[in-house]
């Protein structure tokens, strides 16, 4: 049997430059994080890898599997977004994505799109998605149909490799791939507002044999903001100390 690991409180800890870490729980090693969201108590969860790849509804305080659909093993699962009863899956360069029941993760469909899928989220009524480019895509969620897009940059630079996607507080969160940072973006303007540090999370010992940073949940009725990576063995509730 895994061994558990109960959520340890660091109220008030400053743990470095741009956040500091409130709660830490348990997260499956195993587990290629792609998407990450937060619903009603719950996380869901999508991973990557050929053959390895999955959608996963996941106990916080435990990191406990509860449920789970494993993709076919020809597939590189990507981003995961929540859009009204459904779960939605992008692939990364199958271009395909997959619509599951919520409650039950029966596969009610699967669509398709013309570039490759990273990171996926939602403002309450366009999907967003990213390619890894500096550029974010918006979807109609119900026909999956692109309706515009919008060029990031930081002080008129591009901000390339955009990754993991989430939207809190009225601006996109998004991770930058093979770096410790989360840039804080304008859904009108596509400007850098803001980035957050998260270097220091694991330990070095930790980071030495995880991978990047990737997956950002977010709990809007209580302020939450929850942050892992591939393979992390942990997930970190946060907060932000800086703008």
């Amino acid at each position: 049997m895994k061994k558990l690991t109960l959520v340890v409180p660091f109220l008030a800890l400053l743990a470095a430059p741009g956040y500091k870490i409130v709660n830490t729980y348990s997260h499956d090693r195993n587990a290629f994080t792609q998407g990450l969201l937060y619903h009603e108590g719950f996380l869901y969860e999508a991973t990557g890898i050929e053959g390895k790849s999955s959608v996963r509804k996941v106990d916080l305080v435990t990191g406990k599997v509860l449920q789970r659909v494993d993709l076919p093993s020809a597939y590189f699962g990507e981003g995961l977004v929540l859009w009204k009863d459904k779960l939605i899956q992008l692939t990364w360069k199958s271009k395909i994505g997959f619509v599951y029941d919520r409650a039950t993760f029966k596969q009610i469909r699967t669509f398709n799109y013309s570039r490759e899928g990273w990171g996926i989220t939602q403002d309450g009524k366009r999907l967003i998605m990213s390619d890894g480019s500096s550029t974010l895509y918006f979807w109609d969620p119900e026909t999956f149909k692109e309706i515009g897009h919008l060029d990031v940059a930081d002080k008129g630079q591009p901000v390339p490799e955009l990754n993991e996607l989430e939207y809190v507080r009225g601006e996109i969160y998004a991770n930058v791939w093979r770096t410790e940072r989360i840039a804080r973006i304008s859904p009108s303007t596509g400007h850098v507002l803001g980035w957050i540090d998260l270097s220091g999370l694991l330990t070095p010992a930790e980071r030495a044999t995880t991978d990047v940073l990737n997956g950002i949940a977010y709990d809007a009725k209580q302020n939450r903001l929850f942050i892992t990576g591939k393979n992390w063995p942990k997930l970190f509730e946060i907060q932000t100390t800086g703008k």
